[in-house]
């Protein structure tokens, strides 16, 4: 075997043979350039037909674009009807916003643990975890694997919960062939730089409701009852964000919609090659796709077992040199979320307005709400010992390029008594 690239020996990926997302054509400069030509470059004309588009591509009655997938899941906080008080329950292992959404409403998150084989909350747990305050569940389908969410919509509604779905990283993944986005009572999806479609910032809330709608576009529009399309009395009738988009991004979006399904179909059949080329490297745990689960590879998340290679020492320490080698081979891999969210200090200070709110406010008392890292240690354990990649499965990158990075954790893993560890 050649020697490490990070030892001075040749890197398995040749470089520039990586391409870089999204792959931009002549369509999306002709789509974006046009929009110069327009009356206003604000919200307009390609802002409405790609919330149409967008909801007829997913399965939705409705979709509202937005400036972000953040400002998507406030919207469907509100849309839920969830305020002062309320708990809803989400994983404790996601981006920080899965579970800020929920205090910009002034309610309080509740964290469950996550299954470790699929990263997304362990729906076994999701019961134990419910309080007599519990108005909703936000499941997270992480890294574009699905939530099993015929075991989470049959206990919404034995209990009565709403349902929000952060598909902000599951664009186009099928859960028993239908895609995310289409099970709970809304949905978010995120349309920024790494997402797998994107349109440099930007986000979709999603519904099947006239009032889940209503709701969401007063919060999204100053608190308006009337949208920027319609005779606007500029009156706020509630609390109102502003959290509209723009032309030159919708238009973007649009021409990127349009190559969308390809996209998908380029990111399966890369995961798919990968899965088949390193499956059974000591030391290297694949990510997985049960029965009835259709992934997107939004972002390969491996994990290394520790003791299948004799670590002993500091997880973290062994993760960080195997990831530089496989940098070293070109392999642009990193680490997605370095804390779980209940170790956030967001979260344990329990201060977030100050004062000591939302969790002081008169609405949350009765419920003491529990953020100890340690009753969560499968995330912690995920965390520690993840990594993760987006770019080399994403078009225009192809299965070549995915037998370079196959080669790459060949080498790295192999040689793993080589890698000196800090």
């Amino acid at each position: 075997m050649q020697q490490l690239a990070i030892s001075g020996g040749p890197q398995a990926v040749t470089a520039g043979s990586i391409k870089n997302w999204p792959p931009i054509d002549d369509t999306d400069r002709k789509s974006v350039l046009a929009v110069l030509e327009q009356k206003s470059l604000a919200y307009g004309p390609n802002n409405e037909a790609f919330q149409s588009e967008f909801a007829a591509w997913n399965g939705n009655q409705h979709a509202i674009f937005t400036n972000s997938g953040t400002a998507a899941l406030h919207m469907a906080v509100v849309a839920c009807g969830i305020g002062a008080g309320d708990h809803v329950l989400v994983t404790a292992y996601s981006w920080s916003s899965s579970a800020t959404c929920i205090i910009h409403h002034n309610a309080i998150p509740v964290f469950v643990d996550i299954d470790f084989d699929t990263i997304n909350i362990d729906v076994d747990k999701i019961e134990k975890a419910i309080t007599p305050k519990t108005k909703a569940i936000i499941v997270v389908h992480l890294h574009g694997l699905a939530v099993n969410m015929e075991k989470v919509m049959a206990i919404a509604r034995k209990h009565n919960l709403k349902v929000i779905e952060d598909a902000c990283q599951a664009h186009g993944a099928l859960f028993k062939g239908s895609k995310v986005g289409t099970f709970g009572d809304c949905a978010a999806f995120s349309f920024n730089q790494n997402k797998c479609l994107c349109t440099g910032e930007g986000g979709m809330f999603v519904s099947n409701t006239e009032e889940t709608r209503q709701l969401a576009a007063q919060l999204w529009s100053f608190g308006e009852t009337r949208t920027p399309a319609e005779s606007r009395d500029y009156h706020a009738y509630a609390l109102g964000w502003m959290y509209r988009s723009n032309e030159l991004t919708a238009a973007l979006g649009r021409s990127q919609l349009a190559k969308m399904d390809s996209y998908f179909k380029i990111q399966r059949e890369n995961g798919a090659h990968l899965n088949k080329l390193i499956r059974g490297i000591k030391g290297l745990i694949l990510p997985t796709e049960p029965a009835g689960h259709t992934h997107n590879w939004y972002n390969y998340t491996s994990r290394i077992d520790m003791h299948a290679i004799g670590w002993t020492g500091e997880p973290q320490k062994m993760r960080e040199a195997i990831m530089k080698a496989l940098q070293a081979e070109g392999v642009p891999v990193g680490v997605w979320q370095n804390f779980i969210l209940p170790a956030m200090t967001v979260f344990r200070a329990k201060n977030a307005y100050g004062g000591g709110c939302p969790w002081s406010c008169h609405l949350a008392k009765g419920v003491e709400v529990n953020y100890n890292p340690a009753e969560f240690p499968v995330a912690q354990r995920h965390t520690d010992t993840h990594f993760g990649m987006t770019v080399p499965l994403r078009a225009p990158n192809r299965t070549d390029v995915v037998d370079q990075v196959a080669d790459a954790f060949h080498k790295v893993f192999g040689q793993i008594d080589k890698i000196k560890v800090d």
